[in-house]
């Protein structure tokens, strides 16, 4: 059977992809590139925020005109059912925690859902393999629709993991994304730790690098040191995503992110104390229902005071079913855009700022990927992006001097 498979959102999302991929490839279908060609048409969807909820609907529109036979995974099929099946009646849906059921959905099978994903085969077609190590979160935060559709945390056991990593390198992987909702949740519902797991995988021989996906203050603050610990590892990214979201403690509160600013500093100090070029990652909600003027400028404060090297700003878009929508005090849009519209320029300028401080070191380069007009593009140590364009080859690891900085990454010469 000739399938098309459509991947949109996170990480996560990517993880399941693969996992779709590897049963399907398992079981000798072909994968096609061109919704012409195919006999059924996957669709992996995301909904966290408003707009994308509307690209979503806008292909499964699409996808309904074909007269195909069509799937439809990821996290809308959780928490909207409803809203695919008005757009595609006929569509088979498959929750995001049961994407290795894909197989059962195309023979055509009843599907008893069982509510684990791993040991299934899995398949990675580049350089960069995204590992799910767990499935929902432990808690919810009040504007996230993503913790409702994927439900209470289940972290996947350490030697499964392993081994998902182990068949990623042996496919030609060099890089390991870890990703969860939340991967400092990981282990506190089974007794281990994101540390113990790091250390785990820095253990399986070879040349690769690991990357740790987001994690959430809150969780990451419980075995800080544990994890920190692990970093020591040079396969490990000096990298850290930790979405902080407000610069303000009552909007944290109203979110229920359950930590404070100050946690979020010292989680931020405690990393550039052991690693002091590590790259930090964060993210930022404007315009939350309530967020006055003076709040939004505590946000301004904060970013100033962290420099965080990269910003994703989202503008609150509210989501069904979370107890934010129902929150009084909507922010109107005029004010939400114009204050996105400002941070953007100071984060914008904050992360040029970081990046031609890196002008004249020298770093050990990941060769990715092809990049524009020739070059390539390289990753380094603490995962900032280095555009070469000189000739080499992706997989293979080069010495490179930087020597010049955008907003976005480096510039670099072979050394």
């Amino acid at each position: 059977m000739n399938v098309y498979l459509e991947v949109y959102g996170c990480t996560a999302n990517k993880s399941d992809a693969s996992l779709i991929l590897g049963l399907l490839k398992e079981r000798r279908h072909k994968i096609v590139e061109k919704i012409d060609d195919a006999d059924v048409l996957i669709i992996l969807t995301c909904t966290v925020i408003g707009t994308t909820e509307q690209r979503m609907l806008s292909r499964l529109r699409a996808f309904k005109k074909t007269g195909k036979k069509v799937i439809v995974a990821g996290c809308m099929t959780s928490v909207q059912s409803e809203l695919v099946k008005s757009i595609t009646p006929d569509a088979k849906l498959l929750p995001p925690q049961y994407s290795h059921h894909i197989i059962d959905l195309l023979d055509g099978k009843r599907v008893s859902f069982i509510a684990k994903k791993t040991r299934f085969s899995k398949y990675f077609d580049e350089l960069v393999a995204p590992i799910g190590i767990a499935e929902g979160c432990m808690f919810s935060c009040s504007y996230c629709i993503t913790s409702l559709a994927r439900g209470k945390l289940k972290s996947y056991p350490i030697t499964e993991i392993v081994d998902d990593v182990c068949s990623a390198l042996e496919q030609g992987c060099k890089e390991i994304q870890l990703t969860a909702q939340d991967t400092g949740s990981y282990g506190l519902d089974s007794g281990h730790n994101l540390g113990e797991l790091l250390s785990s995988i820095c253990k399986i021989k070879g040349e690769f690098r690991i990357r740790v996906g987001m994690m959430n203050p809150y969780t990451a603050m419980k075995n800080i040191d544990s994890i920190i610990r692990a970093y020591d590892n040079p396969k490990i990214y000096k990298f850290a995503h930790l979405p902080v979201q407000s610069g303000d403690n009552d909007i944290l509160q109203k979110m229920n992110r359950k930590y404070t600013v100050d946690d979020f500093l010292e989680i931020i100090k405690r990393f550039r104390k052991k690693y002091p070029d590590i790259t930090i990652s964060t993210d930022i909600i404007v315009g939350f229902p309530t967020e006055t003027d003076e709040q939004f400028h505590h946000t301004i404060d904060l970013i100033k005071d962290v420099n965080p090297d990269i910003v994703n700003i989202t503008r609150y878009s509210a989501r069904p079913g979370t107890k934010a929508k129902a929150l009084k005090g909507r922010i109107k849009t005029d004010v939400a855009k114009e204050r996105s519209k400002i941070l953007t320029e100071l984060c914008r300028n904050v992360s040029k700022e970081n990046n031609q401080i890196l002008i004249g070191r020298k770093y050990n380069v990941l060769i990715i990927e092809k990049g524009k007009r020739n070059t390539f593009v390289g990753i380094t140590e603490n995962y900032k992006h280095v555009v070469i364009k000189e000739n080499v080859n992706i997989g293979e690891k080069k010495r490179v001097e930087i020597t010049d900085a955008t907003v976005t990454h480096l510039v670099g010469n072979l050394i």
